[in-house]
């Protein structure tokens, strides 16, 4: 494994995920830019509107790809002085594991991953957070909006019904079908977009946060999802980190400020391995 590193990247990328704008960044945009970091949240093709308007709208959401998203991300992250940091949530997360395969970004951190092709983990739970879109393949090409029970079984069931519909509100729009199918299909399609070369030791660093009360990506998944790092012949540094009681709504929920600062620790100052038994990871010195 890897030793430890030190990063002096100035920048951090943030990439939201389905069912989601950048909006729900806006608490981790504020804490890093006060810590005197560039942020950058841009949004999926299309999705850089207000979430109400998305709502009323979604004709752009509908035709997106993961392809197309990738993409995106990549010229924005290329175009830029250095590599960033990029973190990303849910699908953000697994476009954050993506980019770092092609090569990019100097430390990565995906928090509520979803997984990448070659992790067969499935769970019953994440059947029924998906099941609005994977029930019907007509959704395929479809933008398939999700209603406040389903978002509060699939995003913010640690809070209550109250809790959750003000969090519906401010941030969820309808779901691109595609990317949702291209994730769940990705295990039997051998040329996904979702593929990842584990055993490269030239990627940048990785963490891997999880959330013990996570219903869409339950913290198994993301621990099954490091393993596959973890046990390949890569040298690259990988590392995983279990928040207990944190739903997938990990980014807004209550205590989300230890989140972040243990994600934007850890990637200034990687270290390798199961770090769950660690309540922070000390920031390099100025």
């Amino acid at each position: 494994m890897a030793s430890m590193q030190s990063s002096s990247a100035d920048t951090i990328v943030l990439i939201h995920g389905l069912w989601m704008t950048p909006l729900s960044w806006e608490k981790w945009v504020k804490r890093y830019t006060d810590r005197g970091f560039k942020v950058l949240s841009p949004g999926w093709p299309g999705l850089e509107g207000d979430p109400a308007a998305l709502r009323s709208d979604a004709s752009a959401i509908g035709k997106l790809t993961a392809g197309e998203i990738l993409d995106h991300y990549d010229g924005i992250i290329r175009k830029l002085d250095g590599p960033p940091i990029i973190m990303g949530h849910s699908f953000g997360g697994l476009f954050t594991q993506v980019l770092l395969d092609r090569g990019l970004g100097a430390a990565g951190v995906g928090v509520d991953s979803a997984t990448p092709k070659g992790v067969p983990d499935l769970p019953l739970s994440t059947l029924r957070s998906a099941w609005p879109i994977l029930h019907n393949p007509a959704n395929y090409h479809k933008a398939v909006p999700i209603t406040p029970d389903e978002f509060h079984y699939a995003f913010t069931n640690t809070l209550s019904e109250e809790e959750s519909l003000k969090v519906y509100e401010r941030y969820a729009v309808p779901g691109a079908g595609h990317i949702l199918f291209e994730g769940a299909l990705s295990n039997l399609n051998p040329n996904s977009v979702f593929r990842i070369d584990y055993s490269k030791s030239d990627r940048a660093p990785l963490l891997l946060i999880a959330g013990g009360e996570d219903h869409i990506i339950p913290a198994s998944a993301t621990k099954h999802n490091y393993e596959i790092y973890h046990k390949s012949k890569s040298s690259a540094i990988v590392a995983y980190r279990e928040f207990p009681g944190r739903s997938h709504y990990t980014v807004g929920q209550d205590g989300w400020e230890a989140v972040a600062d243990f994600a934007l620790n850890w990637a200034l100052n990687p270290k390798p391995g199961d770090l769950t038994s660690e309540s922070a990871v000390a920031a390099p010195a100025a």
